[in-house]
């Protein structure tokens, strides 16, 4: 904390550094890949300013199950639990038992809105050390690799769930399977990601970047299926 205290200017790059990739994201997704009928504004940030709140709660529990869990891969896959499950805690305090979902496609606007409110927080955190150790420029390099990276990742993983209620909006009988089979993946793929870039190297990241991206591309076409669903 001294350090913030002699230069404050560092905190304001964390925070600038953080947000500025999610903001952008979530403008990418809310207001191109749904630019048609856009969400409420309103929702839509009460949705992000919760995702950064639940980035709390998630540290919490993530630092405790340590005492419980000792092998590496189990702890990326609990950790990848507690992210997926908390963010979909968060988004049915705002959307279910409320008439805010009108389409198939608003289901996944809501987690990713979320999602990168979670993603925007968790930045913040991850930067202030790297900008206070070696200074912007440095800090503001590694932003740029969580903007390719996790913050696409979180945005991704939580999509794949409202995906899967929204492929169900008018299959009331199946929903249950597919939103169980939606937490699967969403897990699976924050698992596999943590578990390549923690074990990975630099050339292993350029690989999982690419999934990454493969995995998005397969995302905005589910979207475009989302849009067009029609009641039997």
């Amino acid at each position: 904390m001294k350090g913030f205290i002699k230069d404050p200017n560092t905190m304001l790059y964390a925070i600038a550094g953080g947000i500025a990739p999610a903001l952008l994201w979530l403008w990418f997704w809310m207001y191109q890949e749904d630019r048609d009928e856009p969400e409420p504004i309103g929702l839509i940030l009460i949705c992000f300013i919760l995702g950064g709140i639940i980035v709390l709660i998630a540290m919490w529990m993530e630092k405790y199950s340590i005492n419980f869990i000792k092998d590496n891969t189990t702890q990326i896959i609990v950790w990848a639990s507690i992210e997926e499950i908390l963010k979909l805690i968060g988004v049915s305090f705002i959307i279910f038992g409320n008439n805010i979902i009108r389409r198939p496609i608003d289901y996944p606007m809501y987690f990713i809105a979320t999602a990168l409110g979670f993603a925007a927080f968790e930045n913040v955190l991850y930067l202030m050390k790297p900008m206070s150790a070696s200074g912007s420029i440095v800090g503001m390099m590694t932003g740029n690799l969580r903007f390719l990276g996790s913050t696409l990742l979180h945005a991704i993983a939580s999509s794949m769930i409202g995906s899967a209620l929204g492929l169900s909006f008018y299959i009331q009988r199946y929903r249950v399977g597919y939103f169980f089979i939606g937490i699967i993946c969403a897990i699976a793929l924050h698992s596999v990601f943590n578990f390549f870039i923690m074990k990975g190297s630099g050339g292993n990241l350029i690989s999982v970047f690419g999934f990454l991206w493969v995995i998005a591309i397969i995302n905005i076409l589910i979207f475009e299926k989302l849009k067009r669903l029609k009641t039997f």
